[in-house]
């Protein structure tokens, strides 16, 4: 169904379906407040508990996130930083508690993206892929062509536009992916461990893209069970373990500073990553 829909993207179909749960989907809240101390504030949980089939993978968390933050969540496997990626999102609905999102001067959400920790490359070229992507986004024709070109180069796969994305090495496809939501132009791009099992180089070129972004003013919500990409990378580190959130803190103080026990133990390897 997908390829036939980029099909029609390519033909400037109609406006994109509900069917495919676009972001424009989720209910409109008010814009949030400023923060005293840093920028406007994008998004908000308060309160937020997540439960699956009665599981609970989130609980009593409650946060901000402020605009060109870069926000890395750490903690061990299943301690819930894809549930809470996927709940700032709007992806995942919250049992209990409020989210909040920001709104653009047009009183509309802001735009936001996600790649996934094993991003969905469809059957198609990379080019298709982009073009799938401003379709379902509601972009019209008229700017694909220059978005796409400017998406595929700024990753580095210009070159390889109409080669099918599903031929790509593991490093390529999640530059594609990258480029499959920077083309997009989001406000807030969240990242579900972007780097792992790359090899080394292509983990390298995920970064320098992520710092560019970051640069950019972008803001960078991230899971990542590397420490050293982490400390890299990201201004905020949140700790979760068994779905609480028992840190929040400057990278600088997490690495540095006083800590919760539990996340001690997890910096220092006492604790079990699963």
């Amino acid at each position: 169904m997908l390829v036939a829909a980029a099909a029609a993207a390519a033909r400037d179909g109609p406006d994109p379906p509900a069917a495919y749960g676009l972001p424009d989907q989720v209910p409109r809240p008010p814009a949030a407040t400023t923060q005293s101390d840093g920028g406007p504030v994008q998004l908000e949980l308060r309160d937020a508990e997540v439960r699956f089939e009665g599981r609970v993978a989130l609980t009593d968390i409650s946060l901000s996130v402020r605009a060109g933050e870069r926000v890395a969540v750490v903690g061990a496997n299943g301690s819930g930083k894809t549930t809470l990626l996927r709940a700032l999102h709007g992806l995942v609905p919250l049992s209990r508690g409020q989210r909040h999102c920001a709104t653009d001067g047009d009183g509309r959400p802001l735009r936001q993206a996600m790649v996934f920790q094993r991003p969905v490359m469809l059957r198609m070229s990379c080019r298709a892929q982009l073009t799938l992507a401003l379709w379902l986004g509601g972009i019209p024709r008229g700017q694909r062509v220059e978005r796409i070109a400017r998406a595929l180069a700024r990753v580095g796969l210009q070159a390889r536009a109409r080669q099918n994305a599903r031929a790509l090495s593991g490093g390529q496809q999640q530059r594609l992916a990258l480029a499959r939501a920077w083309v997009l132009t989001p406000q807030i791009l969240f990242l579900d461990e972007p780097t792992a099992n790359l090899d080394p180089t292509a983990k390298r070129e995920v970064e320098i893209l992520i710092e560019d972004f970051a640069a950019e003013g972008l803001t960078l919500v991230m899971s990542s069970h590397n420490l050293g990409q982490v400390k890299r990378l990201a201004s905020r580190v949140l700790y979760l373990e068994e779905g609480r959130l028992l840190a929040d803190s400057d990278t600088e103080r997490f690495f540095n500073g006083h800590l919760p026990r539990e996340a001690e133990l997890f910096l220092k390897g006492e604790l079990p990553w699963g």
